[in-house]
């Protein structure tokens, strides 16, 4: 195995810089990663799940209009203070939990070009190591180990490891799709192609490329050797697919568990109740008001 493929993924990257238009007008001035999931923004579930996997070095990838982002993981004594002079200890211990999560950087994308132009802004910060990269729109549940397994399965294959879900025949125009053959481990699958974005007739098959990769530092050069794809940007899939045509390994967990998609309306909402019912302190009152909403004033419309 190659010396670059050996070494354990132990960094993460967070693409965050993107514009959010389906969240227009309230994402104007607040990044969507910065929505609030309950009493969370959608970005400290991402940060948190890294931790989870043993990452602690987390490097998130801004654009203009985003420092609400720095802010967040940064300490705030004024609010610390007051809360601490309140004996509030518990909302204290709220606000410095983001800045211990994880040591955080940052860089900024000065334009909107991809999400592979996003991760190639990496480069200097990985250093010689594989790396794992979250989107910043989206999080695993947390009793849903699929980072450490991705982590695992890349230590001992080498290459680049996906994260899949199977999905209905109509969704697979909107995400990458993967083509694969079936290993010896449950669930884990060979790569064999991948394409941006197919019509349906033309999808390998159902199985999405989603939010989680894990990529060995050769991603660099690949995506310098790629021209703009779908969309006139720079895509990752593309900067995969060349590294897989030239015989990269590429292996894939299709992924059973809970996905929180909160890059669409609907999704986030979804995700919102969802997590709101699961609440040890909210979940019984908000469960009985949502079965009363349903069963009594939606019926009556």
């Amino acid at each position: 195995m190659p010396e670059e493929f050996a070494k354990r993924a132990v960094k993460a990257v967070v693409p965050a810089a993107g514009l959010a238009t389906r969240f227009l007008p309230a994402t104007k001035a607040m990044p969507k990663e910065m929505l609030p999931v309950v009493d969370r923004p959608v970005l400290q579930y991402v940060v948190e799940e890294a931790a989870a996997a043993g990452i602690t070095d987390v490097l998130l990838v801004t654009g203009r209009g985003k420092t609400s982002i720095v802010d967040h993981f940064d300490r705030r004594p004024d609010l610390e203070a007051h809360l601490e002079a309140k004996g509030d200890q518990a909302r204290l211990d709220a606000i410095r939990h983001p800045s211990e999560i994880a040591e955080i950087f940052t860089a900024r994308q000065g334009e909107s070009l991809g999400l592979g132009h996003a991760v190639s802004i990496a480069e200097a910060h990985i250093g010689d190591q594989s790396f794992a990269v979250l989107l910043g729109d989206e999080f695993i549940d947390h009793g849903d180990a699929l980072l450490p397994a991705m982590i695992d399965l890349q230590a001992s294959t080498g290459g680049i490891v996906l994260a899949f879900l199977e999905v209905p025949w109509d969704e697979v125009s909107r995400y990458g799709v993967a083509s694969v053959e079936p290993t010896d481990r449950e669930d884990v699958v060979r790569v064999t192609g991948l394409v941006e974005k197919p019509a349906r007739d033309e999808a390998p098959s159902n199985l999405i490329v989603i939010g989680r990769y894990i990529l060995p530092r050769a991603i660099f050069d690949a995506l310098k050797r790629i021209g703009p794809g779908s969309g006139g940007e720079i895509q990752l899939t593309d900067a995969m697919a060349l590294m897989l045509a030239e015989g990269t390994p590429v292996h894939g967990i299709v992924f059973r568990g809970r996905r929180h998609d909160t890059g669409a309306p609907l999704g986030y909402l979804q995700t919102v109740v969802r997590l709101a019912c699961d609440r040890d302190d909210l979940g019984p009152e908000f469960r009985q008001w949502l079965v009363d909403y349903v069963t009594k004033e939606l019926a009556s419309r």
